[in-house]
């Protein structure tokens, strides 16, 4: 009878290998991103292909054991409620959009366990919400989708994810999703077998492995603006890096050593805009972003994205969006606190 982990294919990849398979579960989570839990899979399945052996196997879990609706709206029904698994197992809570909305104590409680029995324990895409709801990160460095990070933080505040596509520290494995799924499960393979069957896997999957760990989940600004403009670029930095407190013109001038006037000039140059415009664009979608992902007032999200008070930024918001915090909000989850 043929092994169900193990799929027929034209490439082949000769290991010598006897011992059992590792075997991975994904706890899912409503909303999840189907494509960062595919792109973790995957490897796996075309390790086994290529080598013709079982080396891993994955199982699917939900909190019930009851199908799990991704955030694309496709519906995946899982091998089996959450069970407790070995300390050679490796375990991976999938999430996604609105991840803060979607915890869930029982999975919570199962990657406390987990990770309390030695299990090496990770978060795909957003699942890092439910591993600090565990209190699994503490001082490990971990990492999520970028656009999920202010969000995080705002709930999380001693708690700072990496830019990093993913993260492998004492047992704790994160990822930003999408792409960095693969790379991430990549290394593993690498780790329990070779280097080499780590390449084969990536070109099976078409993939172009990223060098490291390190390769940043975003673009350089440099690209995205089409300019390497230093000061430009500090000049943005310096505003992510403040938004609850934002300097005065003349403050983030001096910071990158210009005159007001000469950093208004590089502004329109480059971006068309003011740094003024720019920097409340930055703050505005930042709150965007609070209202979405966090359960945080408006007057919290006013205080955190540095307007004085919910007026202030909702005639921002406004402007910007055709419509209020309040009612963003409201179409998007009507019992949310205002």
């Amino acid at each position: 009878m043929s092994d169900p982990f193990v799929s027929k294919g034209a490439a082949t990849f000769p290991i010598e290998y006897t011992a059992p398979p590792r075997d991975y579960y994904f706890a899912l989570l409503p909303k999840l991103t189907l494509l960062a839990f595919s792109s973790a899979v995957e490897p796996l399945r075309v390790a086994n292909q290529i080598t013709g052996k079982p080396l891993y196997r994955w199982f699917t879990m939900s909190p019930n054991g009851a199908p799990i609706r991704c955030s694309n709206n496709v519906l995946i029904t899982p091998d089996r409620a959450l069970i407790d698994i070995s300390k050679t197992d490796r375990a991976f809570v999938c999430s996604g959009i609105e991840p803060a909305s979607t915890l869930d104590p029982k999975v919570t409680s199962w990657v406390h366990r987990q990770m309390a029995h030695g299990v090496a324990v990770g978060g795909i895409c957003t699942g890092a919400f439910t591993l600090a709801a565990a209190g699994t990160i503490r001082d490990r460095a971990f990492t999520l989708h970028w656009e999920n990070q202010p969000g995080f933080q705002e709930i999380h505040p001693d708690l700072t994810p990496s830019q990093n596509l993913y993260e492998m520290d004492r047992g704790l494995m994160t990822c930003g999703g999408g792409g960095s799924a693969t790379d991430m499960m990549l290394d593993q393979i690498e780790q329990d077998h070779s280097q080499h069957l780590a390449i084969m896997v990536a070109d099976m999957c078409l993939h172009m492995r990223s060098p490291n760990k390190g390769t940043n989940q975003q673009s350089a600004q440099s690209v995205a603006l089409g300019t390497r403009n230093p000061r430009l670029i500090k000049a943005l930095d310096v505003m992510n890096a403040n938004f609850e407190d934002p300097l005065s013109i003349t403050e983030l001038a001096q910071h990158v050593s210009l005159s007001s006037r000469q950093l208004e000039r590089l502004f329109k140059r480059y971006l068309g805009e003011t740094p003024n415009e720019v920097y409340v664009h930055k703050r505005v979608s930042r709150a965007y972003a609070l209202l979405s992902e966090t359960n945080l007032s408006i007057t919290e999200i006013s205080m955190a994205t540095g307007f004085t008070n919910p007026t202030q930024l909702s005639l921002r918001f406004r402007r910007r969006y055709g419509l209020s915090p309040y009612l963003l909000r409201k179409k998007w989850a009507p019992d949310a606190p205002t």
